[in-house]
């Protein structure tokens, strides 16, 4: 089974996407839904896909597993809810349904040392005991925090999204991007997606070859068995069509074996998300 491991859907309005509109992301705004998205995915023989939050409210969670009732190929679902919430167990057994795969809070947009918080970390292991994937969504300056949390969650399934953000545009940081990298792969519990690159790269003018560097330090610290790919459809488009994207990946990984191509493809995905 081939799979995109992580993309979005919204009907897009101003008031519930915030980050669109605060960021001047003006080719995002409107909607981007299912009969949107599948002919990119036959195109490229996907199967099926993770559809990810991108919404901080449960109304957003219940939406996209709606959507996944309406359409078979929208195999999981990474939602939200309020992990700091005194009833957080009580708020992911709301959400309770067959294709929820996974939570995600957006600790990109969380000031330092929010990870740190025992009431966080306490709602993660909380997503661990329902059964769900953990979802970390940060900025490459929030690496090595990260690390530190995933090390404390020991046997948790815990997923990195887009290689941790590094700064592939300007550089920073990326000495330390790197050191944290190569410690969360010595993690066997965690995964990474190989997504949300080219908008992190120079949207306008960026190379497979700015890519290829962070491809193969994610390869290298996480070996082809815990790599996964994922598109960030629609944002990605703000830098690159789903076509693009998924063909730099494909090309960079022409080198491996058959069988860890198709781990990279969906093997992967399906055994993290699905239980496959």
């Amino acid at each position: 089974m081939r799979i995109d491991a992580h993309q979005h859907f919204w009907s897009y309005s101003a008031e519930h996407y915030g980050w669109i509109v605060d960021n001047g992301l003006t080719a995002l705004e409107r909607d981007f839904l299912p009969g949107d998205l599948r002919p990119l995915l036959d195109a490229h023989g996907i199967d099926g896909t993770v559809a990810v939050q991108a919404q901080q409210r449960e109304e957003e969670t219940r939406w996209l597993l709606g959507l996944a009732d309406d359409h078979d190929w929208i195999r999981g679902v990474v939602g939200w809810t309020d992990l700091r919430s005194p009833d957080r167990a009580e708020r992911i057994a709301a959400l309770a349904h067959p294709r929820l795969v996974g939570i995600r809070h957006v600790v990109q947009d969380e000031a330092d040392g929010f990870m740190e918080g025992q009431e966080f970390r306490d709602g993660v292991r909380a997503v661990g005991a329902a059964g769900l994937v953990y979802d970390v969504l940060i900025l490459g300056r929030q690496m090595r925090e990260a690390a530190e949390l995933c090390a404390a969650l020991e046997g948790q399934r815990l997923v990195l999204d887009h290689v941790g953000k590094p700064d592939i545009a300007g550089g920073a940081g990326m000495e330390a991007w790197g050191k944290a990298l190569a410690a969360l792969g010595a993690m066997d519990h965690v995964t990474v997606k190989l997504s949300g690159l080219v908008t992190e790269a120079d949207r306008g003018g960026w190379t497979e070859a700015d890519l290829v560097p962070v491809l193969d330090a994610a390869l290298e610290a996480f070996g082809p068995g815990r790599v996964m790919f994922g598109s960030d459809w629609p944002v990605c488009t703000l830098a690159a069509s789903y076509d693009r994207v998924h063909g730099v990946v494909e090309r960079w990984a022409s080198g491996l074996s058959e069988d860890e191509r198709a781990a990279l493809f969906g093997g992967t995905a399906a055994k993290i998300y699905l239980g496959a």
